[in-house]
């Protein structure tokens, strides 16, 4: 290392060969000492008020990104409507490890080591910013590594608010267990204008080679693929979920964990019910005759979220008590805002984005020099549209109530969109308001994770026959994270499987959001559901207060739920028994339903499968009833 690096990069941190090279080589390295540091960095050389990220590639200028002081933060906004969001295509392995993803030489046809050296020689052409970090947070997190463009510094700002600030010195002597490397132009010069983020693993070491400024795929997923990565080699999960401590009016807690594909309900799961302007809840309202279903509670239970999107299930925080115990895997949250669109609608977020304890990152947020970044003013797309997509990094310190301690897990809900089934269109949409299922079928929900009705990423990755074959479902893959593993499909769910038969002290509730039948009913039946389980004891029941649902996939449905003394009507608990419906559409709903989990199953049934996997799976196969399922993973009630 030249004297020059070692002046600002302690010598006891080691490098790649080609990283100290490139170091060697650029022109000028910065190590932040602070956060406010790296933010002065963001708004470039002049300090704002407009700054313009520009590349040349191709003979051109390229402005991949424009950072805009507001009075609350930078307002990040890109100017292809295309990079406001992550490609779930932009995922490539470029190593020969075990993986079911595309190989980049299989996409590209040609080895990455060239593309790589010239990766390398292009950042010694660089000024640098190069930022330490831990994935997976700070507690638990592998010492890591950020070598960032200086003038694209609020992508290191960004990185470093979800993962949390730390120094060298603060980490001490380490060698990177992960690095992140940075390098726009090469979107235009090597991959037609396409987000590509190459994963390249040894046993010690995974690289993350980012050809893009939008943070969605590395510096969010990137990070969680790493992971990933690392759970498999040593055994445990990251689950794709939120978690949150809920707190009855009588001071009893129930910590519930929620998972499920994109659009499942996992940022709903910590936020608080909506009530009509006269206190009342909408449960649902009829899409066949128009009739709104209200009911009254009272007092709600308070929240206090303890993860949001990445959730750690490791082994140092584990008791050995049957409970699972989770912790955060990010100091800073990654939050899409686009269910704002006007003042009001949600008081104790929108107070933190406004008037933060530090200035913050948006993405997609309208920004107006030195004004303040309002979370609900998004950037339009070229359409005139808003951008689907708005983003603001926001750390859990400022979050109202958050929980900084791991916690152990009494219930894991899944989440599931759902349409309207009716009599006359019957689809899937039939799962009723709470389902009580044994860790089996548990498993089995988590190995194909449906995105569902209307899912934003649906049209992108949805196999055309799968879709009309099954009513426009798709799979999200295992987990619900199978879109940043860099592994393979049956060792993930093999490890998933051994983790729901480990802590055999949680309770599987299935819940729909969006549709119960005919019910159109958003996101209340999941928030009512955390209401009762929380008011259950942690959904404690009696075997006698279930009963089978008609569709095995189900599990049990609850006899009877009441909140607040009022019963909630009996055919949101069975949808087969809304007129609107009927037992015939149900049925083809549920036909729908199983033929495409059994399809989605056939491609686990290797060699390389757990037994127990194995025997699952042959249960749904061949349409077994949900005691067949329980016999083999009893229900813990």
């Amino acid at each position: 290392m030249s004297t020059a690096l070692s002046a600002v990069i302690p010598a006891n941190v080691e490098f790649p060969a080609a990283l100290r090279a490139a170091l060697d080589a650029s022109p000028r390295v910065v190590v932040p000492a602070t956060r406010e540091e790296l933010y002065q960095l963001a708004l470039g050389p002049e300090g704002g008020p407009v700054f313009s990220v520009d590349y040349e590639a191709n003979g051109q200028i390229i402005t991949e990104a424009t950072v805009t002081r507001c009075r609350n933060g930078i307002a990040v906004n890109y100017p292809e409507d295309y990079m406001r969001r992550r490609d779930p295509k932009c995922m490539v392995i470029a190593d020969d490890r075990p993986t079911d993803k595309t190989r980049y030489a299989d996409r590209f046809g040609d080895s990455f080591a060239g593309v790589k050296a010239e990766t390398f020689e292009w950042l010694g052409t660089q000024e640098l910013v190069v930022v330490p970090f831990k994935a997976g947070a700070l507690t638990f997190g592998s010492a890591s590594l950020a070598v960032v463009p200086l003038n694209s510094a609020f992508f290191a700002l960004a990185l470093m608010d979800l993962q949390g600030w730390v120094t060298f010195d603060e980490i001490g002597a380490y060698t990177p267990r992960s690095i992140l490397y940075v390098a726009p132009p090469f979107r235009q010069t090597h991959f037609d204008n396409k987000q590509v983020v190459v994963h390249d693993r040894t046993d010690t070491l995974h690289e993350i080679f980012a050809y893009n400024l939008y943070p969605g795929p590395s510096a969010k997923k990137g990070v969680f693929s790493v992971l990933l990565d690392i759970g498999e080699a040593e055994g445990w999960i990251t689950a794709h979920a939120s978690s949150v401590r809920v707190t009855t009016p009588y001071d009893n807690e129930t910590i519930v964990m929620h998972e499920g594909a994109s659009g499942g309900g996992k940022s709903e799961m910590c936020q608080d019910l909506r009530r009509e302007v006269d206190g009342r809840i909408l449960l649902g309202t009829n899409v066949v005759t128009g009739e709104p279903y209200f009911i009254t509670l009272g007092e709600t239970c308070e929240l206090s979220p303890v993860t949001d999107d990445m959730t750690l299930c490791h082994p140092s925080v584990q008791t050995g008590d049957g409970k699972m115990v989770v912790a955060d895997a990010e100091d800073g949250w990654f939050v899409r805002v686009d269910n704002l669109k006007e003042y009001g609608e949600d008081v104790h977020f929108e107070r933190a984005c406004i008037h933060p304890e530090q200035p913050l990152v948006f993405f997609n947020i309208h920004g107006v020099p030195d004004a303040t970044a309002l979370p609900w003013e998004h950037t339009l797309d070229s359409t005139g549209k808003p951008c689907p997509n708005p983003r603001v990094v926001i750390p859990r310190s400022h979050i109202k109530g958050v929980v900084n301690t791991p916690e152990a897990v009494d219930v894991r809900t899944f989440g599931v969109r759902m349409p309207a089934c009716t009599a006359d269109k019957p689809s899937y949409g039939i799962m009723g308001m709470t389902h009580f299922v044994p860790p089996a079928i548990a498993w089995l929900w988590r190995l194909i994770a449906p995105r569902g009705d209307k899912n934003p990423s649906i049209g992108e990755a949805a196999d055309a026959v799968t879709t009309l074959e099954h009513g426009g479902m798709v799979s999200e893959g295992v987990g619900s994270y199978w879109p940043f593993s860099t592994g393979t499909k049956v060792e993930a769910a093999n490890l998933l499987l051994r983790q729901l038969v480990t802590y055999d002290r949680t309770r599987y509730v299935l819940t729909p959001n969006q549709h119960i039948g005919t019910y159109k009913v958003g996101f209340s039946a999941e928030w009512l559901t955390r209401e009762w389980i929380a008011r259950k004891g942690a959904g404690r029941m009696k075997a006698d207060q279930l009963e089978p649902s008609r569709c095995a996939l189900f599990g049990y449905n609850p006899k009877e739920i009441t909140l607040d003394g009022q019963p909630v009507r009996r055919t949101l608990l069975r949808p087969e028994l809304q007129s609107s419906m009927g037992v015939d559409a149900y049925d083809e709903g549920c036909r729908i339903l199983t033929g495409f989990f059994k399809a989605e199953l056939q491609q686990f049934l290797t060699d390389d499968l757990d037994p127990l996997g194995r025997q699952i799976i042959e249960l749904c196969l061949r349409d077994a009833t949900v005691e067949e399922y329980e016999a083999l993973t009893p229900m813990y009630l």
